[in-house]
């Protein structure tokens, strides 16, 4: 660890300057050079990168180191690098064949001085951050709330000198790592409140006493962020409007903005992928402000903070506040200019040139492209092509008894990481070839697959759960709050986003067939996301836990994938959706001949490379009879870009086949031009023969059992759930008569 030059008093550093609201706002975000006075005022340049995950590109890599030397060379003896952790994992070919080492080879060259852990630091287990990682890299990775069996695993915080002051960094990961890394690999990890770690080491380096550590400047590294989007250096107004709003949401996010310390200058995110450079008010310092930035992801942003520090006071100004966008400068340019540019073309050449021999083998065709929705790393709360081909294949590799005798299978929608493109690129001599590499880019994740056997109750359960919350099941309110499941492609159900938490879900079928409460399913997924092996299931989907009779296939996901476009030649990208969002589904029974208006919508995948919008919808009965037709709308987001498709489909009950005043479950099926075909249930009073005059109506009678108190719908008793308590309402699936049906 670095040692300080002077010893920061109650009178002089940071975190008086905060507490005397001295940190001020930068009078420009551009990134020209500032002019002090030396011998009155220190500068900080501090630059940060995060979410890297190994995206090595001949280009683009030396472009991004291109960018790091160029505002180096403004401030050449102040500068300090950071990244905000996941700078391995998740990674493209080039990286993950060679196990993620020539990306901190990079990073190495670049001379970075610190690295908060992120979440995918932990993909291959803590021994493995703490063995091979740290060995491999040059610079220290940052862990403040994460211990193994009470000790930690690494530093919390280190230390700088930077033109006569001392700068720490504090580093601190995402508490949600257990639910997004496989258990298997961190038994014994305990990852903490990282507002109340970071806080305790900045009250160290703030008290004083020089046998724990001081500094003048602090900084926080910390691997969580906000989900706002927004453009990059948006003005600040917008910025505050956008960030403040979600951060008095609460959440993660929150906690960071409103909790940490005064004592904390500069905050930088990362996690989230998400762009923003605000100047965020600090807690419990009337009109004091400090940045807090994150820089999108895969080297496509530097961040920049330039600070200027009193040397005799101690106050903090920021001066500088931006996000740089990658240079577009021509490579050759770039290594003649800057010496590690230079090393890092070296390494990246080196890379590129293995990976070619490793990856360019052909491993199956596809007869268009298979893609996640067309946003930048994918949106999750989508359906996609790709996810639906990934599902598809965990059932099918995993279908064989010996391999789990799978039924169906689950994919999360960070667990698809890339599209199978359809258009030749070198050195592909012709259209739909896929190449190992891109096979891996798709599932870089080496995770086992299993099966589990899970009851229709259970799966019901983990449906609702796409509507995210904590394992006491108190309802996400910031971040992802919605993640949608990729399902193959024998799976559909119905889902209402306007019913009560934990009552949206229903219909759900499997080849065609309604699941019953207690059918037992024999589901396939990857290790993370189903927490086996004693672990915690991935993405908060409890549900997985209450599965019995673990089975691992002994196949990982990548050879799984390679065997299934084996055995699959020509795989086509599928555009019918595995469900729909339908408001205004009956609660109780309706007569034959009622007039029924549904609000449909997630219609099509039209985020998938090479979807369409489908043009028209209909409701057909069990006869094949068309009840109902409604015409769809395209849904825009705030670009401009298709984002969903809606219709209203006005439909008559019918109950075809039907004989008698007994109320029946009627199956109607909402089809769409694009493939889909999504069955839901109606309870329907058929209409009654004639009497003779002075009978009774068999419909209508007092006494009759679909309008009494004990009629029993569709329902089913869910029983104590562990998570909800025995009090758990479900959808009223518990005697009180809703038709909803599993």
């Amino acid at each position: 660890m670095n040692t300080h030059a002077k010893k920061r008093t109650l009178a002089a550093g940071a975190a008086c300057a905060v507490a005397a609201g001295l940190l001020v706002a930068p009078a420009t975000a551009s990134a020209a050079p500032i002019t002090v006075d030396p011998a009155t005022t220190a500068v900080v340049n501090l630059l940060h990168f995060n979410d890297f995950h190994g995206r090595l590109d001949r280009t683009q890599t030396v472009q991004f180191a291109g960018t790091v030397e160029q505002l180096r060379a403004d401030y050449p003896d102040s500068s300090l690098l950071l990244s905000g952790g996941d700078n391995i994992g998740a990674s493209n070919f080039t990286s993950a064949s060679q196990d993620d080492e020539p990306p901190i080879e990079v990073l190495n060259a670049l001379e970075v001085d610190a690295a908060a852990v992120g979440n995918h630091e932990f993909d291959r287990g803590v021994d493995d951050l703490t063995g091979r990682v740290d060995a491999l890299a040059d610079f220290p990775y940052l862990s403040a709330n994460v211990t193994l069996d009470g000790a930690p695993i690494g530093p919390a915080y280190e230390t700088f000198e930077v033109d006569g002051i001392t700068v720490g960094v504090i580093g601190a990961v995402t508490e949600q790592t257990p639910s997004l890394v496989d258990g298997a690999g961190i038994v014994g990890v305990e990852f903490g409140d990282p507002v109340e770690a970071v806080n305790a080491v900045a009250a160290e380096l703030t008290d004083g006493d020089p046998a724990n550590g001081e500094a003048d400047v602090i900084v926080a590294e910390i691997h969580e962020g906000s989900q706002v989007q927004l453009a990059t250096n948006a003005p600040q107004a917008e910025q505050q409007a956008a960030l403040g709003a979600d951060a008095a949401a609460g959440g993660p996010f929150g906690e960071i903005v409103t909790g940490l310390s005064a004592d904390v200058d500069v905050i930088f995110n990362a996690h989230t992928h998400r762009t923003y450079s605000w100047l965020a008010p600090v807690p419990g310092v009337a009109g004091a402000t400090r940045p807090v930035v994150q820089s999108n992801e895969y080297s496509n942003l530097v961040g920049q903070v330039v600070l200027a520090v009193d040397r005799e006071s101690g106050d903090v100004s920021v001066e500088t506040l931006t996000n740089h966008a990658r240079t577009t400068a021509s490579v050759d340019s770039l290594v003649a200019a800057h010496p590690r540019a230079a090393a890092v073309q070296t390494i990246v050449d080196a890379a590129v040139e293995q990976a070619a021999v490793i990856g360019n083998v052909e491993v199956g065709t596809i007869s268009g492209p298979i893609t996640v929705p067309a946003l930048s790393n994918g949106n999750r709360g989508e359906e996609s092509t790709a996810a639906q081909l990934v599902a598809n294949m965990y059932r099918d590799q995993l279908a064989d008894e010996g391999r789990g005798g799978a039924d169906i299978g689950v994919v999360n929608p960070g667990g698809v990481r890339d599209s199978l493109l359809y258009a030749a690129t070198e050195p592909e001599a012709r259209d739909g070839i896929v190449r190992l590499a891109e096979a891996n880019t798709m599932l870089p994740f080496i995770n086992n697959l299993w099966t589990i056997t899970m009851t229709g109750a259970e799966l019901d359960l983990l449906l609702e759960q796409q509507w995210q919350r904590t394992a006491d099941g108190t309802p996400l309110t910031s971040g992802r709050t919605y993640l949608q499941l990729g399902l193959s492609d024998n799976v559909t159900y119905v889902s209402d986003p306007s019913r009560a938490f934990d009552d949206r879900v229903s219909d759900i079928r499997i080849d065609g067939e309604p699941v019953a409460a207690d059918q037992e399913i024999r589901v396939a997924s990857a290790s993370f996301l189903m927490g086996v092996n004693g672990g915690t299931p991935g993405d908060n989907f409890w549900a997985f836990a209450e599965g019995t009779d673990e089975r691992d296939s002994g196949l990982v996901d990548l050879d799984a994938l390679l065997a299934y476009l084996g055995d699959n030649p020509g795989l086509a990208p599928d555009y019918s959706v595995r469900h729909v969002d339908v408001v205004g589904l009956p609660d109780a029974p309706v007569a034959e001949g009622a007039a029924l208006s549904l609000e449909v919508s997630q219609i099509d995948r039209i985020r998938s490379l090479g979807a369409e919008a489908s043009a028209t919808v209909e409701v057909a009965d069990a006869a094949g009879a068309v009840i109902g037709t409604g015409a769809v709308e395209i849904v825009a987001d705030a670009t401009g870009a298709p984002l969903s498709t809606t219709a209203q489909v006005e439909l008559v009950a019918t109950a075809p086949g039907a004989i008698g005043a007994e109320a029946t479950e009627q199956t109607y099926t909402l089809r769409a031009n694009n493939g889909t075909a999504i069955p839901f249930e109606v309870t329907v009073v058929p209409a009654a023969e004639p009497e003779a005059p002075g009978g009774g109506h068999p419909v209508f009678g007092d006494e009759h059992p679909v309008h009494g108190d004990d009629h029993p719908g569709r329902g089913f008793d869910r029983g104590s759930h562990p998570v909800f308590g025995d009090d758990h309402p479900g959808k009223g699936k518990g005697g009180k008569g809703n038709p909803r049906a599993v």
